[in-house]
């Protein structure tokens, strides 16, 4: 079974939805979780879950984060929700998941609830689950994978991305299974629908 490194910054006192989806996910192993926060969400989750935790406070280099590859040596890295800036990663087999379109609503700081907020402000018709491989530079790397998310008449920031965070945990494990299997480019069409009654 193919082995994937999930690195994960959640917050100090909760957080690592994302995470957790991926570790009960049955098509892969999750070796690691690797997050900036000693005992956060991310690490609560991992202590219930029974995986491995990693704290990782820095430097946020090649050395730094090649550790924590030569040590678990995974198929593929994942970020869910990982906030630090990647350098020295495989771009081929490293992903992550974004809460918005890119690349309007990406780069330095657009994170969380800023990018719900700021597509609310755009007045656009839809935000998205972008899911794409990673560079050095923020939320630039090459699509995989984009999912609209409706913008409803109503919504606010937190209601935006209680319905995007449905998306992302319905897709992200089945992307990350077929980036595990050479795909590139998934097209949501593709994709089994999203159950009507978790909507």
């Amino acid at each position: 079974m193919k082995k994937i490194l999930v690195f994960a910054s959640g917050t100090k006192s909760g957080g690592g939805s994302g995470f957790e989806y991926l570790a009960r996910d049955p098509r892969f192993v999750v070796v690691a979780v690797v997050s900036n926060h000693p005992a956060g969400g991310v690490y609560q989750k991992a202590q219930d879950l029974g995986i491995p935790f990693e704290l990782f406070i820095g430097p946020y280099d090649e050395a730094g984060y090649g550790y924590f590859i030569e040590k678990y040596k995974p198929d593929l890295v994942v970020f869910a929700g990982w906030l630090k800036l990647a350098v020295g990663l495989d771009p081929k087999k490293t992903v992550n998941i974004h809460p918005g379109p890119l690349p309007e609503f990406g780069g330095p700081g657009m994170y969380g609830m800023r990018v719900h907020q700021a597509v609310l402000n755009s007045n656009r018709s839809h935000s998205a689950v972008t899911i794409h491989f990673v560079t050095a530079e923020y939320d630039a790397g090459p699509p995989i994978f984009v999912f609209p998310v409706p913008v409803l008449s109503g919504d606010t920031a937190e209601i935006l991305q209680a319905r995007v965070n449905i998306a992302e945990h319905w897709y992200y494990g089945t992307v990350v299974d077929l980036v595990l299997q050479s795909h590139t480019h998934v097209n949501p069409q593709d994709l089994p629908a999203i159950p009507e009654a978790t909507t």
